[in-house]
């Protein structure tokens, strides 16, 4: 077994219940991209989550017309807002033109969290419904927020469109009537760049008032506060409002520097990653931070993104599926969460990109040259165990599967794809090393599947006369394609729940199930316990 981290750092340090944060966002710009689009990513994590794939068409409203603010985490009502004359159509996390929104949360400095206004969530959605740039979707959120307050703690949003991504960074000023703290920064398109639960803008150009965008008060309110006393070129985001501490390093940044682990050489900065060197130094020193981007080594496609967000470390000294807490099935779940207490010390496990409480996840497609519009990949459920199902981004119909009010968390539906891929993923838990390949080759086949039927559905498109028609065609392949798939996981679930009923291992044979000359189902064959597994535990087990 390869030697954990884990059992390196956690012995060292109290780990803060920061631990728990969730939500993954990858970026690729244009010039790093196979295919000349932006490509960004988005896991919303979260127990409390249920995935279906939102919609909301577009719209007219008379003039007076109030929208109304509701917390997005919550359900708790905020108040209203005027609402526009138009809204533009959004399947998911992007728009008709092709805008899409992503968020992670770091929380930050608690005194700061905001408790009126507007939270981070509805900043998304509405934004999305009233922009057609990336710009623009940047200037909705910061001026609602300054204008109507911020009701949430510290957020970091991937802000795209065909040309451009930028990564924002937000936190409030504190409870009662509050406004933002803010900085934008354009990522370059020859780059990659990520975030997860963790801020990572560092120092600011005040200068490139292109490329850079940010709140007037954002050096101001820190001298303010007392979190910075430096000159303003030293001025630091991250180090201002959300200091780095052990989760922030090891559950957290160690997810951007797995990504970066795809493309590039980050060795380097592993031990900053894993908060090795914040340890070592006890807490003092995080190490030599990593870029905020950087160039890949090679061109990154669509693809190339699923496969980073069923991300586990696999390979890495960080892999969640190695080590005596995986279990001799190699299980990457930890019950009762990534924070544990023993002996009045806190631990921490390892955090992947690809979780089992992830809702819902998507890698958007944002391609400028294309009539057919941008491709909203989405899928729901732990990404290791999923399938990223292709919806266009001017589609109007979401199929039945992924519809929401279909099944919820205490609801199941037999025709819910939450509930039908959580059935598999969960049943390959139970013998994770076992199952796992078996679904990675129908994940394949499917990825494969819908990467090669992508040109044929956008010349169809392409060749309908009418706006109407083009939908039309949009939706039809969503419905044919999310049909299929579900068929062929519920018969995935029927054989995995066969195969390996009761611990044990039914044999086959030329693709079927082994039976006896007389036509009855011969034995199992009894899976053993690894011999690692046997020497920890033979000294619970009676022997001759």
């Amino acid at each position: 077994m390869k030697k954990s981290i884990v059992a390196i750092v956690l012995l060292l340090l109290l780990v803060p219940a920061s631990c728990v944060l969730a939500c993954t966002n990858f970026i690729v710009g244009k010039a790093a991209s196979a295919d000349g689009s932006t490509i960004v990513t988005y896991a919303a994590d979260s127990y409390a989550l249920y995935g279906f794939l939102r919609f909301s068409p577009a719209a007219d409203y008379p003039k007076g017309a109030m929208r109304d603010v509701v917390d997005w985490d919550t359900g708790k009502p905020l108040g209203q807002i005027p609402q526009v004359a138009h809204t533009y159509s959004v399947v998911g996390n992007q728009n008709e033109h092709q805008v899409t929104i992503g968020e992670t949360t770091w929380g930050g400095r608690e005194e700061l969290k905001g408790d009126q206004g507007i939270d981070y969530g509805s900043l998304i959605y509405i934004a999305l419904e009233r922009s057609k740039t990336a710009r623009e979707a940047l200037k909705c959120m910061t001026d609602l927020a300054t204008k109507y307050g911020y009701a949430s703690s510290g957020e970091t949003f991937t802000i795209a469109d065909p040309d451009e991504v930028w990564i924002m960074e937000m936190i409030g000023t504190g409870k009662g009537k509050n406004t933002v703290v803010w900085v934008a920064t354009r990522v370059p398109d020859d780059m990659i760049c990520g975030h997860a639960n963790q801020a990572r803008i560092q120092q600011i150009n005040f200068r490139d008032k292109e490329n850079w965008l940010y709140s007037k008060n954002v050096v101001s309110f820190a001298r303010k506060k007392g979190y910075f006393t430096g000159k303003d070129a030293d001025f630091s985001f991250q180090e201002a409002y959300n200091p780095y501490d052990f989760s922030g390093l090891y559950a957290c940044e160690a997810r951007v520097w797995s990504f970066f682990n795809h493309f590039a050489d980050v060795d380097r900065y592993l031990d900053f990653a894993s908060a090795k060197t914040f340890v070592e130094s006890g807490g003092k020193d995080p190490g030599e931070r990593m870029p905020l981007y950087i160039r890949p080594d090679r061109k990154v496609s669509v693809q190339d993104l699923k496969e980073c967000m069923r991300d586990e470390y696999q390979g890495t000294p960080l892999d969640i599926t190695e080590g005596q807490a995986a279990g001799p099935w190699h299980s990457k779940l930890r019950y009762g969460g990534l924070l544990f207490k023993l002996d009045s010390v806190a631990y921490c496990y390892q955090r992947p990109t690809a979780t089992q409480q992830t809702g819902w996840s998507y890698v958007s497609q944002m391609r400028r040259d294309s009539k057919a519009g941008g491709i909203f990949w989405f899928g729901v459920d732990d990404a290791a165990c999923s399938c990223y199902v292709p919806f266009y981004s001017r589609m109007t119909e979401v199929p039945e599967a992924f519809r929401e009010g279909n099944g919820d968390l205490y609801t199941y539906s037999a025709t819910s794809a939450w509930w039908q891929f959580n059935l598999v993923a969960n049943w390959a838990y139970t013998k994770y090393e076992k199952m796992k390949p078996e679904i990675r080759k129908h994940q394949q086949r499917w990825d494969e599947e819908f990467n090669n039927a992508i040109a044929r559905i956008d010349s169809e498109v392409e060749a309908q006369p009418t706006a109407e028609a083009q939908q039309a065609v949009m939706n039809r392949y969503a419905a044919e394609q999310t049909a299929a798939l579900m068929s062929d996981w519920k018969e995935l679930l029927t054989y995995l729940q066969v195969k390996y009923i009761d611990g044990q291992e039914r044999k086959e044979e030329n693709g079927q199930f082994k039976r006896n000359e007389y036509g009855q189902p011969e034995g199992p064959d009894r899976i053993a316990f690894p011999e690692w597994f046997l020497r920890q535990i033979k000294n619970e087990v009676k022997h001759e």
